[in-house]
């Protein structure tokens, strides 16, 4: 057994039974829902389907990181079990937690004196981040040590493509990532963008695509563009997807007809309440393995 514990955020969005057959520890953020705070625990508290009714129905949803504090709460109980800690925060590109993580690590370090931390900024988010937590603990079991995981992490994170888009531009608009006069004349024309996570863990709008139907079949696409061997990708491939599992269940069929040397049947995760809140209804996510981000 490794004298470590692999850890994540629970924004790697793998469900609850995922994270424990495969030993990965995870931290909770947080959402409020019309002013109740809720952790957002993988739907064991509030089930998603129940999370996006309440978003459709007009509820108002905020989210919070896991701040410093509760890190190295969190740090400290595995170091009292005389274990170390490889930690992979959700993308910087996208929250300040790496920040909280390694304030966190400084001062828990200091405390537990010969215990150590590893942080790691993933660069990544949903299931795009639980693709790389699940390749970590395969890594992790066939012996590699704490040093040499956070080393392959570090020089393969950008290896992990994110596609995505929103057939639903409500809360884009609701949220400032489309302007108002953009996403009206979108919802006139119909557009579904198209959408990556860049070499810098940002999230950006790549391309305009009119009807869902064109932009599932982009997606599938800019996977055969990047996927590893391309069209001969053997790696495994996630899905994730907010209150939409059909359109989710499309893009997976296509893949699995056009990548036959897949690594099992593509698995379709939810998008949780934390990115959730942000995206709203209606956003479906491709991850795999391929060439490295470079934009």
């Amino acid at each position: 057994m490794p004298n470590y514990v692999l850890s994540c955020c629970s924004t790697a969005d793998l469900s609850r039974e995922h994270f424990e057959s495969r030993n990965i520890k995870y931290i909770c953020f947080h959402y409020q829902l019309d002013g109740v705070t809720y952790p957002d625990d993988l739907g064991q508290t509030m089930p998603i389907d129940k999370f996006y009714q309440a978003m459709v129905d007009g509820g108002d949803t905020r989210t919070s990181q896991v701040n410093a504090e509760e890190f190295e709460t969190y740090f400290a109980s595995f170091f009292e079990q005389g274990l170390d800690v490889l930690h992979l925060t959700l993308s910087s590109g996208i929250s300040g937690t790496y920040n909280s993580a390694r304030l966190a690590k400084e001062n828990v370090e200091a405390k537990y004196p010969g215990r150590k931390v590893c942080i790691v900024d993933s660069l990544a988010a949903s299931s795009g981040f639980g693709l790389l937590m699940d390749k970590l603990a395969d890594l992790r079991d066939e012996g590699m040590s704490l040093d040499e995981l956070t080393a392959w992490a570090e020089a393969h994170k950008k290896n992990l493509h994110h596609w995505f888009f929103t057939s639903d531009l409500t809360f884009f608009i609701k949220g400032g990532r489309v302007s108002k006069t953009s996403g009206m004349v979108g919802k006139l024309l119909n557009i579904c963008p198209l959408l990556n996570v860049s070499h810098e863990g940002k999230l950006i709008a790549r391309e305009k695509i009119r009807t869902k139907r064109k932009v599932i079949a982009a997606t599938v696409d800019r996977m055969a563009q990047f996927a590893e061997n391309g069209t001969d990708y053997s790696g495994k491939c996630y899905i994730s997807q907010s209150a939409c599992y059909e359109d989710a269940r499309t893009v997976a069929d296509l893949v699995e007809a056009r990548f036959p040397h897949l690594n099992g049947k593509v698995e379709i995760n939810h998008i949780g309440t934390t990115i959730g809140s942000h995206t709203g209804p209606g956003t479906v996510a491709l991850f795999f393995w391929g060439s490295e981000r470079i934009d």
